[in-house]
């Protein structure tokens, strides 16, 4: 556990001490390394308990700090808002790791979280497979969208557009802008896109959107060897689907909270 901040011990009363202990919590949560328990940060903060336990009832109603599902204290909503605006990531990931967890869990095949950067899709999280045989660590890896069920999830709901020439990675590859176009519109009707051996040979992939309170967000998905994966697109998909259509509703649930239209 950190060290709380320089100013750490509970400041001499004045007309500002009720600020002063306010700002002492969130600071202390905020430079901690993983979240706090109330004793934590009464310990931490040298507060009294019947006022860390008013300070912290207003701080969690106002939104800058919230209780993780231990009752532990964590940044509240507030930096989410300030996240989202300057480096979204990083809170998107942490939203959605235990929705990747349980879909490693269900399916035991690695689950991927990408999003745009530019022109480029990039992985952002990865929840690696239980199997001996998994997929390598694709975190940060340039791979050509149109190679990949994730960067296909943004040329099909219209996040990213098709450009040429289209690298041929494997036989599979689609190189044909309007195979490729047809390819998307299947995509849209259905609700999910996949890769079969298009990126690398015996490697199939599975991805659907993640929407926002007014955009598209993210590409959620899973891979796997291709033997493993065949046969079994609709079930996995159905199933990403449905955590998609969750993580979704928690981004758009924290977007009307903060204000956000």
């Amino acid at each position: 556990m950190s060290q709380a901040p320089a100013t750490s011990r509970a400041p001499a009363a004045s007309g500002t001490q009720a600020v002063d202990r306010a700002a002492l919590l969130v600071a202390t949560v905020v430079h901690a390394d993983e979240p706090l328990s109330f004793g934590e940060l009464q310990d931490e903060c040298g507060l009294p308990k019947s006022t860390t336990s008013r300070m912290l009832t207003a701080l969690e109603r106002s939104g800058l700090l919230e209780r993780d599902e231990g009752g532990s204290y964590v940044a509240g909503r507030l930096f989410w808002l300030y996240a989202i605006r300057h480096d979204r990531w990083q809170e998107l990931v942490r939203l959605a790791r235990p929705t990747m967890t349980t879909i490693g869990q269900e399916t035991g095949e690695t689950v991927h979280l990408s999003v745009r950067r530019g022109a480029r899709v990039v992985q952002v999280a990865q929840v690696d497979a239980r199997y001996l045989l998994g997929s390598r660590d694709w975190t940060q890896v340039d791979v050509p969208p149109h190679c990949s069920a994730l960067g296909k999830v943004f040329y099909a709901w219209g996040n990213l557009p098709v450009t040429t020439p289209l690298e041929r990675r494997t036989e599979a590859t689609l190189t044909d802008p309007e195979a490729l176009r047809r390819d998307l519109r299947r995509c849209v009707r259905r609700g999910w896109a996949t890769t079969v051996d298009e990126l690398e040979l015996g490697l199939s992939g599975i991805a659907v959107p993640v929407h926002g309170a007014r955009e598209l967000v993210a590409a959620l998905g899973i891979s796997g060897p291709t033997p493993r994966l065949q046969g079994r697109h609709d079930e996995l998909a159905h199933a990403l689907s449905e955590h998609a259509h969750d993580l979704s509703r928690l981004l758009r649930g924290r977007a009307r909270a903060q204000g956000v239209a």
